[in-house]
């Protein structure tokens, strides 16, 4: 019986039964084939026959004897006796054994340890674990049976060696064109600088001058700059230039940017429209870096203009920061500024640019040199909203009833987009009634829902509500139409409409210049409302709110703005800095004892008008409960039949009203 070598163990382990003697001896085996392969492996990785001639005890460590167990002996067969072909239970004294004794033809040694064993006789080969030391191979190249050793793993372990390579490589490449795109055309980082304008071609937009009104003298400035874009000798023959930049401002909707895609329509020049908040973003130097891109795009098209929408959003005042350090915003200023007239700025690119708040512009931006023109484009007048109405028209089926002239007339202080969307709804309005014209009451109706809001006469209101709703707005109506200074009455009714249970609109016209009388006429109609209820009803309501606060506005400002206090004075104690914004006026500092003065003199100013509105009422308080009577009936009354009514004369009836034919019974 031959013993299986043991090994020992490491240091500070002791070996414990078979088990550990076994790993050990794989350990072993596993070092020694692979010392094997280092030698007996071919270039490409196949295994290479080795003789047992070619291997050498002196190679090969020294074999350890170990003691034999029943685990690693096994009965050695008889000579002349068959393997067993089942293949199991064939262990390393067996083979040991049959290598003696010459029955064994060839062995595949791994480098795990595994062993292919191949007889002689033919029978089925057989696999064991042997220890690969130098005793084993010892005893193979006694036996002279060929040896073969091959690289132990599975088939694919190629993949192993290959696949970092694979990798790496790619890597390599994604890089290499990352860095190639970055050079080239910013890459993906490199979009965070790059202008974001629209660049408009020639033709690409349809609109021109003839397509914009109320505003002739912003037209002749930009008309100006286009003609010269065009014919730019007629300019320099005469030492002329024109202005590097040209600002327009206004109120929201009165056409800025109408002019701008105008000039686009007429300037037959490259142009790029961009918004001042596409300047704006949270990583530092971005804003910078798109406003020399824009400019650099430009000098490339020049000659061009470049239109900022809102220019505001990136060329506020510098140094009112009040959360400190680096502000992104005014690094974005600072780079405009140079480009528009530093060092490097051309005369070939024409800035437009955009604002209803030139209050809060840098005064380095306003300059001459950048912004040399600042044209105001303000509401139109009653002239100007007629050509606008004209203009928005043209598509419009207009009835003959609907004269734009009067409708211009009722539409004071609305700009050009508000008169678009009258138009429109008044078209909607003919839609909804099933109409192919729009006429006149469309554009009455289309007015109302702009003003004051959709009517609401789904809403259940009490009868005696509504009697109040019709005093409180005769009363107004009166107070409008007998007192000299006031407004004539447009409409009056008592449906409700957004949040107002019932109106009264004035006739407004276009003033430049509102004199004390007027204010005063304007603040007694405001307090008639609330006249008419306390003389008519003995009490008063709740529905004056708004009247008050219209009234008390004027009063406060006719004192604190614009001198018309007795006691006060002609002294400014506040101002407006929303420009065209609106939203108010803001207080300065003042003592306490001005404060009360102030106050003393609104006072005065509020208690007289609500005089004067209680005097009127009372005066014509018959012919009001005549108005009032009407009015319940049919529940709106234009300023014609007010003034009628006013007058003592009769209105015509109204017209049946046709009731559908009741639904006949089924047969």
């Amino acid at each position: 019986m031959n013993r299986v070598p043991s090994f020992p163990a490491a240091p500070g382990v002791a070996a414990q039964g078979a088990g550990t003697r076994r790993a050990a001896s794989r350990w072993v085996a596993a070092l020694t084939v692979g010392a094997l392969l280092l030698g007996g492996l071919s270039p490409d990785g196949a295994a290479v026959a080795v003789t047992p001639a070619a291997v050498t005890p002196a190679a090969l460590p020294p074999a350890t004897s170990a003691p034999t167990t029943p685990s690693n002996t096994a009965p050695a067969r008889p000579p002349g006796a068959k393997p067993d072909a089942t293949g199991a239970g064939y262990s390393s004294n067996q083979f040991f054994a049959d290598l003696k004794a010459g029955r064994v033809s060839r062995v595949v040694l791994s480098s795990a340890g595994q062993a292919s064993v191949t007889f002689v006789d033919g029978s089925r080969p057989r696999s064991l674990v042997v220890p690969a030391d130098g005793a084993t191979l010892e005893r193979i190249r006694a036996a002279r049976v060929p040896l073969q050793v091959t690289q132990a793993g599975s088939s694919f372990g190629w993949l192993v060696q290959v696949l970092p390579l694979v990798l790496t490589a790619l890597i390599l490449v994604v890089l290499w064109r990352s860095m190639r795109g970055q050079g080239s055309s910013g890459g993906a980082a490199g979009t965070f600088g790059k202008s974001k304008a629209a660049v408009i071609s020639e033709g690409q937009i349809k609109l021109n001058f003839t397509d914009v009104a109320g505003c002739d003298e912003a037209k002749q400035d930009l008309q100006e700059v286009v003609d010269f874009l065009r014919h730019p000798e007629k300019y320099h023959q005469l030492g002329a230039r024109i202005p590097h930049g040209v600002l327009l401002v206004g109120p929201p909707g009165s056409g800025k940017t109408l002019l701008a895609k105008a000039v686009a329509g007429e300037a037959r020049v490259p142009y790029f429209s961009i918004s001042g908040s596409d300047f704006v973003e949270m990583f530092v130097g971005v804003g910078a870096a798109r406003v020399r891109d824009l400019f650099e795009q430009a000098r490339k098209a020049a000659p061009c203009i470049v239109f900022i929408d809102e220019i505001d959003a990136v060329g506020r005042k510098r140094g009112v920061n009040m959360q400190g350090g680096n502000d992104e915003r005014e690094q974005t200023l600072n780079q405009l500024l140079v480009e528009m007239d530093g060092f490097s700025s051309g005369q070939e690119v024409i800035i437009l640019a955009a604002t209803n708040r030139p209050d809060v512009l840098d005064a380095a931006l306003l300059r001459p040199g950048r912004f040399d023109r600042q044209v105001v484009v303000d509401a139109p007048d009653v002239r100007g909203r007629e050509q606008i109405l004209r203009i928005h028209a043209r598509k419009k089926p207009l009835d003959a009833s609907v004269d734009l002239g009067v409708v211009a007339r009722r539409t004071a202080g609305m700009v050009g987009a508000d008169l678009e969307n009258l138009l429109n709804e008044a078209a909607l309005q003919a839609a909804r009634s099933g109409r192919t014209r729009i006429v006149g009451r469309d554009v009455d109706e289309a007015r109302d829902r702009v003003l004051m809001g959709p009517e609401r006469r789904s809403l259940v209101v009490r009868e005696a509500d509504r009697k109040v709703t019709a005093y409180h707005e005769v009363g107004h109506a009166l107070a409008a139409q007998l007192l000299p200074h006031a407004n004539r009455v447009a409409k009056l009714t008592v449906v409700p409409r957004g949040r107002a249970a019932g109106f009264m609109m004035p006739d407004a016209d276009d003033r430049l210049h509102v004199t004390r009388p007027a204010l005063e006429d304007m603040i007694a109609v405001a307090l008639a409302g609330r006249a008419a209820e306390e003389v008519v009803f003995g009490e008063v309501t709740t529905g004056a709110q708004n009247d008050f606060q219209q009234a008390t506005g004027i009063a406060r400002r006719m004192v604190t703005e614009w001198g018309m206090g007795d006691t006060i004075g002609k002294v400014a104690l506040a101002s407006s800095e929303n420009g065209f914004l609106g939203g108010g006026s803001q207080m300065t500092p003042i003592s306490e004892a001005t404060a009360a003065q102030v106050d003393a003199e609104v006072r005065t100013l509020m208690d007289a008008a609500y005089a004067r509105a209680v005097t009127l009422i009372g005066e014509h308080l018959g012919r009001v409960h005549e108005i009032v009577t009407v009015l319940m009936t049919r529940e709106t009354l234009s300023g014609e039949e007010f003034s009628a009514l006013l007058d003592g004369r009769e209105l015509d009836p109204l017209p049946p009203v046709a009731l559908p034919a009741p639904a006949g019974l089924p047969g």
